[in-house]
C-alpha cells in the first residue's frame, strides 16, 4: 500500500523519465546520489538555459534540494566553484582555463554550447586587423569576452596586450558608447545582440555561433568542483545527465524554455529569450570534444601570455569526461 502523496509523486518521477529520455529502468539501477542536495550558480546570461529548464529533471534524478546560488556571469563563478560554495556551474571556456591557471580546484565535465558572443564594428571596420589602435568594450579584463576577443587578435597576428585599446565599462555604458560612435567596437553577449540589431547600430563582424573557427568549438562549458566530483561521482553524472537533457528541450522546445525563464525571473522579455535559445545549438553537446576546445583555447591563451601553466597540463588536469562519454552512449544521443 502507497499513500496518495507517494503516488503522485511516483508518477511525476516517470513522467520527467520519460522527459529525459531514456528508461525509467535506467535510473533504478543506479545507485541514488551520494547527496540529495545540488546548487548551481546562477547567472544572468540566457545562454545559460539549460541550467534553469533542468531543474525538474533534476528532481527527478533524485535532488530533493535543488539551490540556485546568485553568480555574477564573470570569474567570480569559478571562484565559488572553486571554494565549494557551489557545485555546479556554465561559463565561458577561457575563464574556465584561467580559473585552472590560477590553480582553483574545478574540473570541466562537458561542452554546453558553441557560439553566443557576437562582436560588433563601426561600418569602417571589415576585419579583425582592422581593430588595431581602436576602442574595444569588453566589460572588464579577464570576462569571457575579453579572452576571446584576445584569442580572435592573436589569431590574426594582432597583439591583443599592444594593439587593442580595452575599454571596461558595464555593458549598457558600452552599448550607450558605442551607439554614439565613442569607441569603435563591442563584444557582445546575449541579449545584447538582439538590441545592437534591432536598433541596426555598427555591423556584426565576428558571429561566433556560425563563423568557423569559432562556431567548431564550445563557448560555455559544464564545470564542477574537483573535490565534489570526487566524492559524489553518481550525484555529478545525474545532475550532468539532466543539464545535457535540458539542452535537448532548448533545441526541440525553445518557446517553453524562454517561457520558463521568463516565468522563474531569469529575464524579463520572453521575445529575447526564445530568439537566442532558438539561435543557439545546444544539440552541439553530442557532437563535439570537449576535450578539443579546453586544448584549442588553452593553446592560444598561453601563447597570448594570459595564462602561465603549460596547455598540457591544463589539458590533462582540466577536465574529467568519463560522464559525458557514458552519457553519449547512454542518450543514444
Amino acid at each position: 500500500m502507497i499513500t496518495r502523496r507517494e503516488f503522485l509523486k511516483d508518477m511525476a518521477l516517470a513522467s520527467a523519465a520519460s522527459t529525459l529520455g531514456y528508461a525509467r529502468e535506467l535510473l533504478a539501477a543506479e545507485p541514488p546520489p551520494e547527496t540529495t542536495r545540488i546548487r548551481i550558480v546562477r547567472s544572468p546570461a540566457i545562454c545559460f538555459a539549460p541550467l534553469y529548464v533542468a531543474e525538474d529533471l533534476l528532481r527527478a534524478e533524485g535532488f530533493t534540494d535543488v539551490q540556485y546560488v546568485k553568480g555574477d556571469g564573470g570569474l567570480n563563478d569559478d571562484k565559488m566553484i572553486a571554494k565549494g560554495d557551489a557545485d555546479l556551474m556554465a561559463g565561458f571556456a577561457g575563464r574556465h582555463i584561467l580559473a585552472l591557471d590560477a590553480g582553483d580546484p574545478i574540473v570541466v565535465l562537458a561542452g554546453m554550447h558553441p557560439g553566443c558572443y557576437e562582436l560588433f564594428a563601426t561600418q569602417e571596420i571589415r576585419s579583425i586587423r582592422d581593430l588595431k589602435g581602436k576602442q574595444v568594450a569588453v566589460t572588464q579584463l579577464t570576462s569571457g569576452r575579453h579572452i576571446l576577443l584576445a584569442v580572435m587578435a592573436l589569431n590574426v597576428g594582432l597583439d591583443p596586450r599592444k594593439d587593442i585599446r580595452w575599454v571596461t565599462e558595464p555593458a549598457q555604458k558600452s552599448i550607450e558608447l558605442f551607439a554614439a560612435g565613442k569607441i569603435d567596437g563591442f563584444m557582445s553577449f546575449p541579449p545584447e545582440h538582439l538590441e545592437l540589431r534591432a536598433k541596426k547600430v555598427g555591423h556584426v563582424l565576428v558571429n561566433t555561433t556560425t563563423e568557423r573557427p569559432w562556431s567548431q568549438y564550445f563557448c560555455c562549458m559544464i564545470a564542477s568542483n574537483r573535490e565534489f566530483v570526487r566524492k559524489h561521482p553518481v550525484a555529478a553524472k545525474r545532475a550532468l545527465r539532466a543539464i545535457l537533457k535540458a539542452n535537448e528541450i532548448c533545441t526541440s522546445e525553445p518557446q517553453r524554455a524562454g517561457k520558463l525563464l521568463v516565468d522563474k525571473g531569469y529575464t524579463k522579455n520572453v521575445e529575447h529569450a526564445v530568439q537566442t535559445i532558438k539561435e543557439l545549438p545546444y544539440d552541439k553537446w553530442h557532437d563535439y570534444d570537449a576535450a578539443d576546445t579546453l586544448r584549442f583555447y588553452a593553446l592560444r591563451m598561453h601563447e597570448a601570455g594570459m595564462i602561465k601553466t603549460s596547455p598540457q597540463k591544463i589539458i590533462a588536469q582540466g577536465g574529467d569526461w568519463r560522464f559525458v562519454n557514458q552519457l553519449k552512449k547512454e542518450l543514444k544521443a
